[in-house]
């Protein structure tokens, strides 16, 4: 059972819970025979929508949890209060042990202050950023901090830089990933007074390959492996990206249809298009993990549909087996005895 990755669901978060969460699971779990699911949540609305499905009992249980933290409650408030919600209940299940992850798409807030209040972060480090993987060029980025830390300092963003290379290296098969800071110019001068704090301190930092300064427009060229920010603009870059990507899809697929000729041409190109299309797609890529924590957090997005539920639980199984807190803790451990 040790080679299994157990993992809690908040079954009641999202704009598409619990249908979608439900059927992301199911499909999860009926092709990957190394994952079992929790689905936390209200047991009665759970067992009606998981009737609906063919999947392995085994593989797939409930766990009750009777309130659910709703998007626009306050966080704090939220995690304190409502201690048999399904957010609650599914951390508390990676603190005592008996899940490997939790993944939810709902309260961004909550999830961000349950994981350091329930679950805790690693002896050393000093924030836990949301790391996103974003579509590139040529493959994929890392965005790190997008949603965390909008008052980062100069010594969070060196550790964001740290962790991001440890998980591109080790989850994504990046060897010796590039790292950049963004910033509005390439010149070192240039930036705002973390950006200018921070930079020596990158060139400095051990176990991170630093290229310099990525201007907004070189990301999707993927200038950077690891893209560093405090979690406002990361989170302004990320927002501003899907809705591009959204949009230019779209404006693609309406210019493919709006002639007999050109819907001729889409059938010819469509096997070619749609693989290009696919990379671009959000939901391929999984959650954003929470790196720095004792355990693990994913946090999906709000409107996540099935696909990328499943793609999120995939991505925790790969998480577990490259034991990537172990390698942050070591990472943070040998940094803090350098400096003694």
């Amino acid at each position: 059972m040790s080679d299994i990755t157990r993992i809690a669901l908040d079954a009641m978060g999202g704009d598409n819970a619990p249908t979608e969460m439900i059927k992301g699971a199911v499909w999860a779990v009926n092709e990957n025979a190394d994952m079992k699911v929790f689905l936390v949540g209200k047991e009665e609305i759970l067992r009606r929508e998981l009737q609906k499905q063919i999947y392995d009992p085994e593989r797939i249980e409930i766990v009750n949890a009777d309130e659910v933290i709703e998007t626009s409650e306050p966080p704090v408030n939220a995690i304190r209060r409502k201690k048999d919600s399904s957010i609650v209940v599914g951390m508390k299940m990676v603190r005592n042990k008996e899940a490997d992850a939790f993944v939810s798409a709902g309260n961004s807030g909550a999830v961000l202050v349950g994981g350091q209040v329930l679950i805790g972060k690693i002896k050393g480090v000093e924030r836990t950023p949301l790391a996103s993987l974003i579509p590139t060029k040529d493959g994929v980025s890392l965005l790190i901090d997008c949603g965390a830390n909008v008052d980062a300092r100069s010594s969070h963003l060196v550790q964001f830089a740290q962790m991001g290379s440890i998980y591109m290296e080790h989850v994504v098969g990046i060897k010796d990933p590039k790292v950049g800071i963004v910033n509005i110019g390439a010149e070192e001068e240039k930036g705002n007074a973390l950006v200018k704090e921070t930079f020596p301190l990158l060139k400095e930092a051990k176990g991170i390959r630093f290229i310099g300064s990525v201007e907004s427009r070189e990301i999707p060229r993927g200038q950077a492996d690891v893209i560093v920010c405090e979690a406002f603009v990361g989170n302004v870059i990320l927002k501003l990206y899907e809705g591009v990507g959204s949009v230019l899809i779209q404006k693609i697929k309406e210019g493919l249809l709006s002639t007999f000729i050109s819907k001729v041409g889409a059938a010819l190109a469509k096997p070619a298009l749609k693989s290009t299309l696919k990379s671009f797609d959000a939901s391929e890529h999984g959650g954003a993990p929470m790196l720095g924590l004792q355990g693990l957090v994913v946090k999906t997005h709000g409107n996540a549909k099935a696909k990328e539920v499943r793609n999120t639980l995939k991505q925790c199984v790969l998480f577990k087996k490259q034991k990537i807190d172990e390698k942050i803790r070591e990472c943070i451990q040998n940094r803090e005895e350098a400096a003694e």
